[in-house]
């Protein structure tokens, strides 16, 4: 059996204190599966006080691929498109993740996306290593099977799952590897969860906003605009959610992403959630989200980045 370190719960608190100042992170992100990781990718790397120091593809499967590594992929060629839009090199900066889900709550997956994280994880540094995860959680649950020490020395900021009070807690990201998601809530590392329902789905826009804000901002805006465009034929009084903004929204202005210290939840085989247990180790639970803030901060950066 796994042995987790025990954090105190003053030094649990000052981890899960809001960020200031530079914020060293990376980000553990399944683009291809749908749109909304491009929108996160793009938003981090505009952040100049954000050192994004890793971008890790994760696996998925749905309509998009044909399984988990198909999926991983996918994504991993998706993020270097990116970065070309945006002229960065990628050399370094990203890894691709896990072939396939874990196989059991103790089991982690090799890839170098978790080996990278295990090595930044214990790379000296004056504060904590944000791991902002927008897919499902495989690379980061391996990175801690494998070496659960990192547990001190790292936040998740994890988009995925529903709200603790939900009648269940399925969601795309979180049911995709349950025992992964299990390990992050019962291992003790600190987690910022941001759930889906009442939360970040508030981040909807629309084909007239997106065109005014995104088209001519050089590259990248009109790849966002095309592929936001593209993901839905009929655009009459249609809307759709850019959920994983949410993380990084949360790690710039924690005003903008509300959260409350709550018991970390017990997630059960069938992805519904146990009883609260107040002995548990403490998280943050998001209640809310600023959407006009968050998309106002985006837009900008996107025009500043565009002249």
């Amino acid at each position: 059996m796994i042995q987790y370190p025990t954090i105190s719960r003053e030094h649990r608190l000052k981890l899960l204190e809001p960020p200031t100042g530079s914020i060293d992170m990376v980000l553990d992100t399944d683009t291809y599966n749908e749109i909304d990781d491009q929108f996160a990718v793009v938003y981090s790397l505009l952040v100049e006080r954000l050192n994004v120091e890793a971008i890790y593809a994760a696996p998925f499967s749905n309509a998009n691929s044909v399984g988990p590594e198909n999926g991983m992929e996918l994504s991993y060629e998706e993020i270097l498109r990116l970065l070309r839009s945006m002229d960065v090199d990628p050399e370094g900066l990203v890894f691709r993740g896990s072939r396939s889900y874990l196989p059991g709550k103790g089991q982690p997956v090799e890839s170098p996306a978790a080996r990278d994280l295990i090595a930044k994880a214990k790379a000296p540094r004056s504060g904590p290593l944000y791991v902002l995860t927008i897919g499902c959680i495989t690379n980061v649950a391996s990175a801690i099977l494998m070496a659960p020490e990192i547990i001190e020395r790292i936040v998740i900021v994890w988009l995925g799952g529903q709200p603790n009070y939900w009648h269940t807690a399925a969601e795309f990201n979180l049911q995709q590897d349950v025992p992964a998601a299990q390990v992050v809530f019962d291992c003790g590392v600190p987690v910022v969860h941001i759930p889906c329902k009442n939360v970040s789905e508030h981040l909807r826009t629309t084909v007239p906003e997106m065109e005014h804000y995104l088209a001519g901002r050089g590259a990248i805006g009109d790849y966002l605009l095309e592929i936001f465009k593209a993901h839905h034929d009929d655009h009459y009084a249609w809307s759709k959610v850019i959920w994983d903004i949410s993380s990084v929204a949360w790690v710039l202005n924690s005003e903008w992403v509300p959260t409350t210290l709550r018991p970390s939840p017990v997630l059960q085989d069938d992805i519904t959630w146990g009883p609260v247990d107040p002995a548990r180790h403490l998280n943050r639970e998001a209640t809310d989200v600023k959407r006009d803030a968050v998309f106002r901060d985006l837009f900008q950066r996107i025009e500043a980045f565009s002249r």
